[in-house]
């Protein structure tokens, strides 16, 4: 059986996880969350500054002169325009055009990268990199990382880094002394609002979790775990590998596999890129012949839930938390598709869900049903098909 590791801040976050409510992610303990409700942490990243714990990433650095050229040919973006100090979010497929995973690659230097991902790459890398002057190493437990997210995770950084932030663009990355420890600080995150992530040698994640905390003490920081994590991503309209899609390294049927197309990532496939990359061809084909599936937003109508409820003498219930579930989507009496995870949005006050539907279901507008339990009972709320993200505010990119 597999020994769960503990991240180099569990001393600091263990003390601080008040229910002792602990999820498994990559091999590691991390917090699920802090308080026995999630609403103070949820609030932390829509309203100040939430801390979170992502060492738990997968991550690899690439050195030599052909970094470029293996990270061209497995991931679906245009590394070769990439400048140094960018990070671009990416999949990588199989031959197929079935997403494998899905992560950030950053250009540290010119023949330096690094790759992050929800599961372990290495083998794949190594595979694909036969010939290449290249040097590819697994750093995951080495380096720590700690993702601040929020409208005042700027301001609490300008607070603590010996240069200031004002600058740094969205997906793109600096070195930095945070409290005077070397970090590598990029303008990314998971929560779809203002945010950074903060590398740094493993050796130094106390005090740089120490220096953070002090920093934000007036800007409402809090540490946030993965649950209030969860439901702000769904917010965004971003997925989760293993939740909303399924690796097709480890599909077990075909259908279970979804491509970057279906995934609404129509954005990162470069096929304009020069030669040949991993999953080329069957992409090119399914952007000629459009995609039999989508992943689509799912907004479920308030009005016609609580009639649901009403039936049985209730008032809607609505989940705590994001539900990692699987929920028949109809049109008519015939299931179209499913809901992956569905969320209550605390900001927009409303029911909503991030879902795989076929063709010709997909489209914007579109009338479904969603299947809810009521009392014991499957009913169907009405729903509708929506744009994502569902949230995305004005100071994300600014």
């Amino acid at each position: 059986m597999e020994k769960l590791r503990y991240t180099p801040f569990h001393e600091r976050t263990s003390a601080l996880c008040q229910p002792q409510n602990w999820r498994r992610w990559a091999g590691y303990f991390v917090v699920g969350s802090y308080e026995l409700t999630i609403d103070r942490e949820y609030w932390a990243i829509r309203n100040a500054a939430g801390l979170i714990d992502v060492t738990p990433l997968m991550k690899y650095m690439l050195k030599g002169k052909d970094a470029a050229t293996l990270l061209h040919r497995v991931t679906t973006r245009n590394i070769h325009k990439m400048s140094v100090g960018q990070v671009y979010y990416t999949g990588w497929c199989d031959d197929e055009g079935k997403m494998i995973d899905d992560g950030t690659v950053a250009r540290l230097d010119e023949t330096i990268f690094r790759l992050t991902s929800a599961e372990p790459n290495l083998r794949w890398l190594m595979m694909n990199a036969v010939g290449l002057d290249v040097e590819i190493s697994e750093v995951s437990d080495s380096v720590a990382s700690l993702s601040l997210q929020g409208p005042n995770s700027r301001v609490v950084l300008n607070r603590v880094c010996e240069s200031n932030l004002d600058e740094l663009k969205y997906f793109r990355l600096m070195n930095n002394k945070l409290g005077g420890v070397e970090v590598t600080i990029s303008r990314t995150g998971y929560t779809g609002d203002l945010g950074y992530e903060i590398w740094m040698d493993a050796k130094d994640a106390l005090y740089v979790w120490d220096a953070l905390m002090e920093a934000g003490e007036d800007y409402g920081i809090t540490p946030v775990g993965i649950l209030a994590l969860d439901m702000a991503r769904v917010e965004a309209g971003l997925f989760m590998l293993d939740v909303d899609y399924t690796s097709s390294g480890h599909a077990w049927i075909e259908s279970q596999k979804s491509s970057p197309f279906e995934l609404g990532l129509d954005w990162t496939v470069a096929l304009d890129k020069p030669g040949y990359f991993v999953g080329r061809k069957a992409l090119e084909k399914e952007k000629r012949e459009g995609s039999a599936w989508k992943m689509v937003g799912i907004e479920i109508d308030w009005v016609g839930m609580e009639e649901l409820y009403a039936e049985v003498g209730m008032p809607p219930q609505v989940p705590g938390t994001a539900i990692r579930a699987s929920m028949p989507i109809m049109v008519g009496g015939v299931q179209v598709g499913y809901a992956s995870t569905a969320s209550w949005s605390p900001l927009l006050k409303k029911y909503i869900a991030l879902a795989h539907l076929q063709k010709p279901y997909y489209e914007l507008g579109t009338n479904v049903r969603m299947e809810i339990t009521v009392e014991h009972q499957r009913k169907h709320a009405p729903a509708k098909v929506v744009k994502l993200p569902f949230y995305e505010p004005e100071w994300k990119k600014r």
